[in-house]
């Protein structure tokens, strides 16, 4: 298995080192042609040729050296005093240098000579302006590059937090469910084999339908449905369960599983014995760009010592947390609380 990892790596190093190379050729290409077109040609297109194939050479070892030796070593440990005068010092000796070139190869020239001489000093500006502009292309590729990670670092951290979340609420909700389902077989009750059935249904919708980022809203509401269902089934006639749906459900998406959190804490915190007639009353509006949801359950007058908590446990703090990743300043979410309700609100800004 390592050795398959290495491969791949080693694969994908060689890749990226390949297309580095073919962008740097064509670089070099642009500049060349563009040398040629500039060049007026005055000995020829071969000489002109050749001429600006060395030029272009001398460019070449100046940037590589910038490139390869002196950001690496004296740029990049912030040293930029010492950068700036050794990247002076490269092109004031490739200066003389290439010129000695070009004086040689004017040899039948000498009114080209005399200009050589002459033109040293733009000479030596041309070269340490090259160089310079190949560092500018270096920091501002370089800073993309740290971009590019950061965004995909931070791509990567929130769906594995959306993964972590996601993955609490099934098995929250799966052992809950368990759990009804356990006390009703010691029972033999006839519900039984129809709980079998629901869950059968929402673990389908969850283990299969639920990785996408966004899901029909009609499936959501469907899975609800079940849900519901489902706690009819356990409660039986000792909860009054409502849930009213207003809009149209065939246009919008949203995030997989995003109100099951709300449903059970309001199940968890809203059925007790010391009510007459527990409650759970939900209503789902869905408007062009907006779902307003809206949970509401009874709760007794004397709460027990561990339970009520605005926060609503394990499942209402992964809501908060999954709502700040997916739906970041497209939500709002309030809690309002009586001494015989506890009621949840929550307005949705979908993306079209």
């Amino acid at each position: 298995m390592q050795t398959a990892l290495k491969r791949n790596i080693d694969l994908f190093s060689s890749i990226k080192e390949r297309k580095q190379l073919y962008s740097h050729l064509f670089f070099w290409l642009v500049i060349f042609i563009l040398m040629l077109i500039l060049d007026n040609k005055s000995h020829g297109f071969v000489f002109s040729f050749v001429i600006e194939l060395i030029n272009l050479l001398f460019y070449a070892a100046v940037v590589y050296f910038n490139l390869l030796y002196l950001i690496p070593n004296y740029l990049s440990g912030k040293n930029f005093l010492l950068y700036s005068g050794l990247l002076l010092l490269a092109a004031l000796i490739v200066t003389p240098i290439k010129v000695f070139f070009f004086y040689g190869l004017h040899f039948y020239f000498p009114e080209t000579q005399a200009q050589l001489i002459s033109d040293q000093f733009w000479y030596f500006i041309s070269t340490f302006v090259f160089a310079g502009a190949s560092t500018i292309v270096k920091i501002t590729s370089d800073w993309a590059s740290h971009q590019r990670d950061m965004t995909t670092l931070r791509t990567q951290t929130m769906q594995s937090e959306l993964r972590f979340l996601k993955s609490q609420i099934n098995p929250h909700f799966l052992f809950n469910t368990l759990n009804s389902l356990y006390a009703l077989t010691l029972k033999k009750s006839d519900k039984a084999p129809e709980i079998v059935i629901k869950l059968s249904e929402m673990m389908r919708y969850m283990l299969y339908e639920c990785n996408e980022k966004r899901v029909p809203l009609k499936k959501e509401v469907n899975y609800i449905k079940n849900y519901l269902d489902l706690e009819r089934l356990r409660h039986g006639d000792h909860v009054d369960i409502k849930f009213q749906v207003r809009g149209n459900l065939n246009q919008q998406k949203i995030a997989p599983l995003m109100f099951i959190p709300f449903l059970e804490n309001s199940f968890k915190h809203g059925l007790n014995r010391q009510i007459d007639k527990s409650y759970v009353y939900i209503e789902l509006e869905i408007q062009e760009e907006d779902i307003l949801f809206e949970i509401e359950n009874s709760k007794p007058q004397v709460l027990p010592l561990q339970t009520h908590k605005a926060s609503g446990g394990i499942g209402l703090v992964n809501i908060k947390k999954r709502l700040n990743i997916l739906y970041p300043k497209n939500y709002d979410l309030k809690t309002l609380e009586q001494p015989d309700s506890y009621k949840v609100e929550l307005k949705l800004k979908l993306s079209k």
